[in-house]
């Protein structure tokens, strides 16, 4: 199974092009994919609907959205109706797969004054991959401070450790005579978390490192896959500066799975070449 996670920036590009078939040929090939700051009624973007832009550039996949910032833009009348315009802004998934049940989780966050501070969210979808229902986030954390990551890293931790005691979306489905959606422990989580590796933030979403023993696998802590396979090096990247704004590169995008996936990791890589935004494709092999 083939994971892609991309904050794709509303499709503007490294050079400043908007384009978002440029980046759907980067991702081709995926099973599954989580996007960030996927947007509708964007000015920067011509108020392009990429929901609807990506799931026509993926016809055979499923895909579920969710904006947890939505603003009204402006109203008109047409034709004798009311059409109101609005700036959405947030996470899809796609996959190959069916999509039974998804979760829209409000990440914790406070007002900034002097610098733009959206309502951030991370996107549930239960999948059934073939092996076996899994979970798959696609995360977006706050790009300022790393008080408020802290906050939302402790947060979506608790949502995806006890899912399976909260009981995801739906439970007690029988009393309206259908099934409940399966409860996996397995878990993909992929996204922008606007974090470095071993930053007060990353430690406290995967646990301290061990000066002997390193990170050992625990069933409290998820598992940086990069990290795990021995990919997550000084030189990795997910960020830069588009050209001309200084040479400046971060690693700001991760995948967390579950200790008992880990055994199952085959591959993980950066793709670099993409140019489709100031982030990168972050690709995961899974058996």
């Amino acid at each position: 199974m083939k994971f892609v996670s991309y904050n794709i920036q509303y499709g503007i590009g490294m050079d400043g092009r908007f384009d978002p078939e440029r980046i759907a040929a980067s991702i081709d090939g995926a099973d599954v994919i989580a996007l960030q700051e996927v947007t509708r009624g964007f000015p920067k973007n011509d108020y392009v609907d990429l929901v609807a832009r990506f799931a026509d550039l993926f016809p055979a996949h499923f895909h579920v959205y969710a904006a947890p910032c939505d603003l009204l833009l402006d109203v008109s009348v047409e034709n004798g109706h009311r059409v109101e315009r609005r700036f959405q802004f947030g996470n899809m998934i796609l996959s190959r797969w069916p999509i039974l049940a998804t979760r829209h989780l409000l990440l914790p966050r406070s007002r900034t004054v002097e610098k733009l501070n959206l309502q951030r969210g991370a996107l549930e979808a239960v999948i059934v991959a073939p092996g076996g229902p899994l979970r798959v986030y696609s995360v977006h954390l706050d790009h300022v401070s790393p008080d408020e990551r802290f906050g939302q890293i402790r947060y979506l931790k608790e949502r995806v450790l006890n899912f399976v005691a909260e009981g995801g979306a739906l439970t007690g489905a029988a009393e309206e005579g259908f099934p409940d959606p399966p409860l996996p422990e397995d878990f993909v989580a992929m996204g922008d978390f606007n974090m470095e590796p071993e930053s007060t933030e990353y430690i406290a979403m995967i646990g301290q490192r061990d000066r002997y023993y390193g990170r050992v696998l625990r069933a409290n802590e998820p598992v940086d896959v990069l990290e795990r396979l021995g990919a997550l090096t000084p030189e990795s990247y997910t960020w830069a500066k588009p050209p001309g704004d200084g040479p400046m590169k971060m690693h700001l995008d991760h995948c967390f799975v579950n200790s008992g996936l880990a055994p199952r990791l085959r591959s993980a890589w950066v793709d670099n070449g993409a140019l489709g935004s100031d982030h990168f494709p972050l690709w995961v092999e899974i058996d």
